[in-house]
């Protein structure tokens, strides 16, 4: 008899088992799970339904009693018109606002450091037109010195300048047309208006250099007007053999000349 009893007990308890761990599948369950994710607000699918005539009492236990205009609005936040879909609208459009102003900061900031870079004095040594032009010519002036301002004048002339005083003045010119320069190379400037003003002092050093030449060249010439005087007082001069045939050839050597 206990061995009967302790079989039909084994067969019987699984059977418990089993339907205790069974799944419940309730729709309504169901489809109030999917319209708390979001997922649907179907009218047709809030269960229990009113019925024929409205008599189904589950109905009014659930919507018609306690909830009766519940589902006319959809209340998903991630609906259509749901607070989180406006909020993430809201938050799309401030971030096209940002990338818009963003935008227009980059070309502000672009056309700022363009602008700097024409106008700044501090990166002019990386001007092309001065490195490949300006620099080389204006050397001269920027660089001055009495050995290249005197290069290739015999001491005589050298002595000559120096105490007529053509070189202190050719000097006080250079110095102040350099500072003009240096003053145009390191300011705060428009490029254009920069370039301008390298072309205007190139052409007043051209201008000055001529000057100075010819300057340099009335002094060797009055030295050697003085020295021939001296030599014809001395009597050191040699007169050659002139006859009235000489002033002929000398005249058709000149006419040949400027033929």
């Amino acid at each position: 008899m206990k061995i009967f009893l302790i079989v039909t007990l084994g067969f019987l308890l699984p059977g418990q088992h089993c339907l205790a761990q069974s799944a419940i599948r309730d729709e309504s369950v169901r489809y109030q799970q999917e319209r708390m994710v979001s997922l649907q607000w179907d009218q047709n699918k809030f269960t229990p339904k009113a019925g024929f005539l409205s008599l189904n009492p589950y109905y009014w236990l659930v919507w018609g009693l306690f909830h009766p205009s519940y589902h006319k609005t959809d209340r998903r936040p991630l609906s259509a018109t749901g607070p989180q879909t406006q909020r993430l609208a809201l938050i799309a459009a401030l971030n096209a606002t940002d990338n818009s102003y963003r935008l227009q900061s980059d070309t502000v900031r672009s056309t700022a450091l363009s602008e700097i870079a024409g106008q700044s004095g501090l990166i002019t040594d990386a001007d092309p037109l001065w490195q490949l032009y300006y620099k080389s010519e204006l050397d001269p002036v920027i660089n001055h010195s009495a050995a290249r301002i005197l290069a290739g004048l015999s001491p005589a002339v050298t002595q000559e300048l120096l105490s007529d005083g053509l070189y202190a003045w050719y000097k006080n010119e250079l110095d102040m047309l350099g500072e003009r320069i240096t003053a145009a190379h390191a300011t705060n400037l428009d490029r254009g208006s920069r370039i301008l003003a390298y072309h205007r002092y190139l052409m007043e050093y051209r201008k000055l250099a001529g000057v100075w030449a010819i300057r340099t060249s009335a002094a060797a010439r009055t030295l050697q007007m003085t020295v021939n005087q001296q030599r014809l007082k001395a009597g050191s001069v040699t007169v050659s053999r002139w006859t009235p045939q000489t002033d002929i050839e000398i005249a058709n050597q000149v006419l040949q000349h400027v033929q």
